[in-house]
């Protein structure tokens, strides 16, 4: 069964996780200095935070698949959503895990992940907020190329 997936940007980490541990009543599954998840089951969502330099609020949402063919499932209905402007990421390193993953951006430009988790890792993976390459989030830029996201009619639309 799938899980909805929700990344917020925060400010104060450890402001947020104090505030998140007690709305959800439980401490986080995985901590680290710049990020926390709580893997909740009622509701089945993966909530997770992160300060790490990302404009304030929501970063993307997503479902996390349990297997290979709920994978494949999320990425038809993705192609079906959007066409081209799929993101075929495979096998990457982010937000402390190993997964495999696509994405896609909805009409107002919100980004959304498919992923299926394999384990976790010590690094939060490629993440470069400073810049307008941002490879665990898809961007798309306001100029005549988008980052990340294939953009159907747009030059350079992969970064990643």
């Amino acid at each position: 069964m799938k899980r909805f997936h929700v990344h917020l940007s925060v400010e104060d980490l450890a402001h947020s996780i104090g505030f998140y541990s007690k709305l959800f009543g439980q401490e986080p599954t995985v901590e680290r200095g710049d990020y926390a998840k709580w893997m909740l089951d009622d509701p089945r969502v993966n909530f997770a935070i992160s300060a790490r330099g990302h404009a304030l609020g929501v970063n993307h949402f997503g479902f996390q698949a349990e297997d290979a063919a709920e994978l494949q499932a999320l990425k038809q209905r993705a192609e079906a959503a959007a066409g081209d402007a799929v993101l075929d990421q495979g096998e990457t390193a982010c937000c402390y895990a190993m997964s495999e993953k696509h994405w896609t951006v909805d009409p107002s430009g919100i980004a959304w992940e498919h992923y299926q988790t394999m384990g976790e890792i010590q690094e939060f993976g490629v993440d470069r907020a400073d810049t307008s390459v941002d490879c665990c989030v898809p961007v798309v830029a306001k100029q005549a190329e988008a980052c990340c996201i294939p953009v159907a009619g747009l030059k350079n639309s992969s970064c990643c």
